[in-house]
């Protein structure tokens, strides 16, 4: 379970190795982390976009899972039944031909509820896994082989979009706002918060109509909160981060967050919970860039961090340099190398 010592000459691996990622052709709604990643690819690589027809009845050397829930849900009832059934024969066509899977492991299981078909078949392309990818390095090893590779930054991403100066006491909250993501939590500590010059901003496509007329009613009572309930383009979301004093990310459950390293990647503070994940990347990224709380947020805890941000004064950027993309993207091709020949020897 521990992890291999890097290789120190490349894998001997096919020629034109092909490697079949489990989201579809991006588009202006993919993960950034996604698309960047894809373009990392040392040359010579050849890359699939998923589709349940190509998986089943196409060739490739490798299947790179990401969120593998998104291989067994579907809005309605049906198209849920229709892509299980479909995940089955994957499952199994991956099972008969000893195809390597390769799974990065984004979040430790799926945010939201699920069934016991789902959890069965996620069990099974669990057992099916040849390499596992964790992108921090406090996430538990997995057998057979864990390799860690870091969540890339997202510098070169926004790096021609203008960000405006930060506007005092503003507060951001960005991203989908999912349950798990505590925005009531947000919310109510900003309605404890007196002073008047703190304002908070909500930007982000809601994943149920609860938690949008929840923002809203906020909203309604308090001038100082405004929302975009609404999937934002990139150089609006650069707009919104680089408005923000302070980017608040008061989650229930975190373990890897696109979001902290996003807000870190346009130089901007972020307070969120005290975990080891959020630790690392705080000792990483150097002091004065990554506040951590513990037990609930409230009043007390964000007004003490822009307190502390105040007065650190002006400091060097975030340190992101072990999460630059050429070397992610070359990482990952030994981690393809590496289970496929693991699926030939065994």
């Amino acid at each position: 379970m521990n992890e291999p010592s890097p290789p120190q000459s490349p894998l001997a691996v096919p020629e034109g190795m092909t490697v079949l990622q489990s989201s579809g052709l991006p588009s202006k709604t993919t993960n950034p982390y996604l698309i960047q990643l894809l373009a990392s690819l040392p040359p010579g690589l050849r890359v699939e976009y998923f589709s349940m027809l190509r998986a089943l009845f196409s060739g490739y050397d490798v299947f790179h899972v990401h969120w593998p829930e998104y291989l067994v849900r579907h809005r309605s009832r049906l198209g849920t039944a229709f892509k299980q059934l479909g995940a089955f024969f994957l499952l199994l066509k991956l099972w008969a031909t000893r195809t390597p899977v390769v799974r990065t492991l984004h979040n430790l299981q799926p945010h939201e509820g699920s069934s016991r078909r789902e959890r069965a078949l996620l069990a099974w392309l669990d057992r099916l896994t040849t390499v596992w990818i964790r992108i921090n390095a406090t996430t538990e090893p997995r057998l057979p082989v864990t390799v860690t590779i870091l969540h890339g930054h997202y510098r070169d991403w926004f790096a021609s979009m203008p960000a405006p100066n930060a506007v005092p006491g503003r507060l951001l909250h960005f991203g989908l706002l999912r349950p798990y993501k505590g925005v009531e939590t947000l919310l109510a500590a900003m309605a404890d918060i007196a002073d008047a010059q703190v304002s908070l901003r909500i930007v982000g496509n809601p994943a149920s109509d609860g938690i949008a007329d929840e923002v809203r009613q906020a909203c309604r009572n308090d001038g100082r909160i405004s929302a975009t309930l609404r999937y934002v383009e990139d150089a609006e979301l650069a707009s919104e981060i680089g408005q923000a004093e302070l980017i608040v990310l008061p989650y229930r459950q975190m373990h890897n967050s696109g979001t902290l390293l996003l807000a870190l990647s346009l130089a901007r503070p972020v307070l969120a919970p005290w975990n080891q994940a959020n630790a690392a990347i705080a000792e990483e990224v150097g002091p004065g860039w990554v506040f951590l709380y513990r037990d609930e947020l409230d009043a007390r805890v964000v007004a003490e961090t822009l307190a502390s941000i105040r007065q650190r004064g002006a400091i060097a950027a975030p340190d992101l340099s072990a999460r630059d993309w050429d070397k992610l993207g070359r990482q990952h091709h030994d981690a393809y190398a590496s289970a496929l020949r693991a699926a030939k020897e065994g």
